[in-house]
């Protein structure tokens, strides 16, 4: 049943990305509020999928890459709609959609097959670990999209062609400030993430820090973030140069996620 509500999640992202790319090149206003509403039904289906698994599995469904790619888009998903609610950005669905359905169609390619869990992941430190490491990585996905946001905006100000990009995407003020909101949460987020993962490889291996691949690379990103809001808070870093660090920043975490998992080996590689 979670493989049903999984398939039906990403039919419904995937057509949340086409009407709000169809809005976001086009002047037609009805179609702005099919995006938000594709990825609020997209995230109850999502979630349906994830309880299903989490019932017939019994253990938080987080144990491997198929469930972890699938968790991270609902999360990204589930902080989107937050922001929504705050700030009611139509707009910000047609860079979200592309990117839950892209890990959407990435967590499909590896095996969906239940197994048991694995000894040291019998804890419960991973879903304290999960929610504080995943929501503080889908904070930073929203200023990743925002930041692409910001440089689309400039570029056309700069460039003064105006076209219906510019219509669509809020002022740069607008985009900076959401950057930097999304990065004062995602921060103290991502550093509990990696305390309680400290604290639970204690619990499992007998030390706080191991310097396993998956440890460093944590590290070398929550490094690059703490620079990026030194660097707004301290020096004033805004605008361009913000968003750059952001887009790199999210390079350097999708490679931690993903890439570390895939090319290198250690504690970790079960996930």
């Amino acid at each position: 049943m979670n493989i049903y509500f999984f398939q039906v999640a990403l039919f419904v992202y995937l057509f949340g990305t086409g009407a709000s790319l169809a809005y976001l090149i086009s002047l037609r206003k009805r179609l702005s509020r099919i995006g938000p509403f594709s990825l609020t039904l997209g995230f109850i289906v999502h979630s349906l999928a994830l309880l299903s698994r989490y019932i017939e599995a019994g253990h938080t469904p987080i144990t491997n890459l198929h469930e972890s790619l699938s968790f991270f888009a609902w999360s990204i998903v589930g902080v989107y709609l937050l922001l929504y609610l705050k700030y009611g950005l139509d707009v910000l669905a047609a860079f979200v959609s592309p990117l839950a359905a892209a890990l959407i169609i990435l967590a499909s390619l590896f095996p969906k097959e239940i197994i048991p869990v694995a000894p040291v992941l019998d804890s419960f430190w991973l879903p304290i670990h999960v929610i504080f490491a995943f929501t503080g990585d889908a904070m930073f996905a929203l200023c990743f999209t925002v930041s692409v946001m910001y440089l689309i905006q400039e570029r056309q100000i700069k460039s003064k062609k105006i076209g219906p990009f510019y219509h669509r995407l809020p002022a740069l003020q607008v985009l900076d400030d959401l950057n930097y909101r999304c990065l004062t949460f995602g921060f103290p987020l991502l550093t509990l993430g990696i305390i309680t993962g400290s604290v639970w490889a204690e619990s499992a291996w007998g030390s706080y820090w191991s310097w396993d691949p998956k440890e460093t690379w944590s590290l070398i990103t929550w490094f690059l973030y703490a620079a990026l809001l030194h660097g707004r808070l301290a020096v004033g870093w805004r605008g361009r140069k913000a968003a750059i660090f952001s887009i790199l920043g999210f390079a350097v975490l999708v490679f931690t996620f993903l890439g570390v998992n895939l090319l290198l080996s250690g504690l970790h590689s079960y996930k």
